[in-house]
């Protein structure tokens, strides 16, 4: 056994090994990220992480907003949700917005400083009805504001997720959620494999990937790692990392779970290290978690943000969130 010093120096070099192993183009093994998520020297992991963003990433925080275009009645079981027809959690629930509503809302992201801008629908999958309506919605939306239009619709076909690709959309959202062992515990009423299914739907069909998850929903380290190698597998344009606040009326709500920010800094930061090209963007739960509205976390391997709110949940003020990008020596990428 060495000494503190010589085994904080030992865990010192094993990081900045992994980091010019990821900077040299090479891959860390699942070992190896369990390791570096269990290390004493998170200063340093947050450095070596940062310094890996840099390399792939440049300077540039990738600023998105997103409207709940259709709220509530989800049929779907996921534990942590608000949206679920499952659990009464006193949200309000509409159907499909309508085309001024969702514009004025695109237009605001817009002068705020939002480089894209995400519409968001409570569906398992939307009828076909509600589809055509997206449609012309979508249609609107390029003909009326300069962003980057992505959507979250639910599971997907190959038809239409080719039909969205015409009609000009970016990126489409679709979160794994949990790693596979977990995800028995947060949901029953679809697999894990439909997640997965439609996350390659998207991909076959030309549409950029935003596939992430939650994280503080009771699972070990151990699962988040296997979930971010999950994710990496998917090879995702974009990973949005939520952490979990738990919601009146969820089972969440009663499994008192919760975590300490500095284990969602080492998450990210590992994460960074097996996706060292993805947009790794820190959503749902920054504002709770992070005293700091998220500026450690956009230093320690995170380079995009959610602003102005999310689905249920409010979120920071677009020019604060400017701000805290400017302060700490960053841009926002332009459209």
């Amino acid at each position: 056994m060495g000494s503190k010093k010589e085994l904080m120096m030992q865990d010192f070099e094993f990081i900045d090994s992994c980091m010019k192993k990821v900077i040299n183009g090479n891959s860390i093994s699942f070992d190896e990220a369990e390791k570096l998520i269990s290390t004493n020297n998170l200063i340093k992991l947050a450095h070596c992480a940062n310094i890996i963003t840099k390399k792939f990433n440049q300077e540039k925080i990738d600023v998105e907003s997103l409207i709940n275009a259709k709220s509530g009645n989800c049929p779907e079981d996921c534990s942590f949700c608000a949206q679920s027809t499952f659990y009464e959690t006193g949200i309000t629930k509409y159907p499909l917005l309508s085309d001024e509503i969702i514009l004025e809302k695109a237009r605001e992201a817009q002068k705020s400083g939002s480089a894209s801008f995400c519409l968001v629908c409570a569906y398992r999958e939307p009828s076909q009805n509600d589809f055509e309506k997206i449609c012309k919605i979508i249609e609107n939306l390029k003909n009326e504001v300069n962003l980057d239009i992505n959507v979250s619709l639910g599971f997907m076909t190959p038809e239409r997720a080719k039909r969205l690709k015409l009609l000009g959309v970016k990126r489409y959202n679709h979160n794994l959620e949990a790693s596979e062992s977990f995800f028995s515990k947060i949901c029953n009423t679809h697999d894990y494999s439909d997640r997965v299914k439609t996350a390659r739907i998207v991909k076959e069909a030309g549409l950029e990937l935003c596939c992430g998850g939650i994280i503080g929903m009771g699972e070990s380290r151990k699962q988040r790692i296997e979930l971010a190698y999950s994710l990496s597998a998917l090879d995702p344009d974009e990973v949005p990392i939520n952490i979990l606040i738990p919601r009146e009326g969820t089972p969440k709500e009663l499994d008192n779970c919760s975590i300490d920010p500095m284990d969602i800094i080492r998450t990210i930061a590992v994460w960074r290290f097996i996706m060292p090209k993805t947009i790794l963007k820190i959503a749902g739960g920054r504002e709770v978690h992070f005293n700091d509205g998220g500026k450690l976390a956009l230093q320690s391997g995170a380079n995009g943000i959610i602003t102005g709110g999310y689905l249920t949940t409010n979120g920071n003020e677009p020019n604060k969130d400017i701000q805290m990008i400017h302060e700490i020596g960053l841009d926002t990428r332009i459209r």
